[in-house]
């Protein structure tokens, strides 16, 4: 895929667009009367698509400052394989023969490395840009249902592989934030947007983003809309109408807050809201930040004190029509408000990544340098003879 990107080929032409600019995406310029209606800053904004992170995270690992060219001076092996964009290349009709095929034949290979047998492969990561579920698919070989099996193969649980929505139950991989359209190139850029969502004006007590599912598959979804639609308090931003919905509720300046799961736990727009300072609103513990994105999420700040920055109703309650989204979040003061959005605010440097292409000015740790920061924290755990466990 990315040698056609680089040919030029035109079958590759829609992949191409996504892939550009090292997997940003195009950049988002604000010229004045475009579709971004002022909300995008000049710089540092681009269309991404999360399922380009594996890119992304590759072109940052050639630029880490302690990459050596002795394998057994490593502490970690990265290992650039892009199982998400492979995996994009067949639909859920395909057999499931086909889909584990290239992934299976790759970790055959891997396995078979001599660094491998150092510590048969758990000084080893990489990064996956789809859900964990999107690669633990079981059974024969059968044409049901999508996604394929690598996350079950031998290989991948010695491995760390970073997914961008983990299994909170059983951990064999651990989540790194989806990819928001905002990668800053300095610290200052980052201080800007800060400023601005700080500054923002925000009509709507609550929001949501997103459209119902044929037959009433989600009906906590259905829920949250029904409830967003009868309220005068609520900014409902519908993305079920065809193709022109689509293409509005994947434009970066529309951001919003209640988080319902959809067809898994996480949802992109989770840390859209964080970087557009809004107020997450959580319904089930598989959600959370705190539970997904331990690594990211501060919980909490150096006198220990943990700090409200989200609101979990439990989905049960809704589905039951037990709550009222509108009046459990009535109940905050204006200073509460406040002060949960601050903390969201402050959290935005830990959910963004920066522009993999040029040295970032400045002085901050975004996603990249937090995630890999941890993965060889947990490496040289797991080379002092540390049983790390699951």
């Amino acid at each position: 895929l990315l040698r056609g990107c680089l040919e030029g080929s035109p079958e590759f032409e829609d992949a191409c667009i996504v892939m550009s600019n090292a997997g940003l995406g195009p950049e988002l310029v604000p010229l004045s009367g475009n579709h971004t209606n002022g909300v995008i800053p000049n710089g540092g904004w681009f269309n991404t698509n999360h399922h380009a992170l594996e890119v992304m995270f590759h072109t940052r690992m050639w630029r880490y400052e302690c990459l050596t060219d002795n394998p057994a001076a490593a502490t970690a092996v990265y290992v650039p394989y892009y199982p998400g964009l492979e995996l994009n290349h067949y639909t859920c009709d395909t057999s499931a023969m086909v889909r584990d095929g290239p992934s299976g034949e790759f970790l055959r290979w891997l396995s078979s490395q001599p660094r491998w047998a150092t510590l048969g492969g758990r000084d080893h990561f990489m990064v996956a840009s789809k859900t964990t579920w999107m690669f633990r698919r079981s059974g024969g070989d059968d044409s049901q249902g999508c996604g394929n099996g690598f996350l079950n193969r031998p290989e991948c649980l010695n491995m760390t592989v970073l997914t961008i929505e983990s299994n909170i139950w059983e951990r064999r991989d651990m989540a790194v934030p989806y990819p928001t359209y905002f990668h800053p190139s300095s610290s200052s850029e980052v201080a800007a947007w800060q400023a601005r969502a700080r500054g923002a004006h925000r009509p709507w007590l609550f929001a949501f983003a997103g459209g119902r599912r044929p037959n009433g598959t989600l009906v906590l979804r259905d829920r949250v809309i029904d409830q967003c639609e009868s309220s005068s308090r609520c900014g409902m931003l519908d993305c079920s109408h065809g193709l022109e919905g689509s293409i509005t509720c994947q434009s970066p300046e529309k951001l919003m807050c209640l988080q319902p799961y959809g067809d898994s736990f996480m949802r992109r727009s989770s840390i859209d809201a964080v970087v557009a300072g809004c107020i997450p609103v959580f319904f089930h513990e598989a959600s959370t930040l705190e539970k997904q994105y331990r690594w990211h999420e501060p919980a909490r700040g150096r006198d220990g004190v943990h700090r409200r920055y989200s609101v979990f109703i439990d989905n049960d309650h809704v589905l039951e029509g037990k709550v009222d989204i509108e009046e459990v979040l009535s109940r905050f003061t204006d200073e509460e408000v406040a002060a949960m959005r601050e903390e969201v605010i402050k959290m935005i440097p830990r959910f963004v990544y920066t522009d993999p292409r040029v040295r970032f000015e400045g002085d901050m740790r975004d996603g990249f340098d937090i995630a890999i920061d941890e993965v060889m924290a947990r490496m040289m755990r797991i080379e002092n003879g540390e049983d790390l466990g699951w």
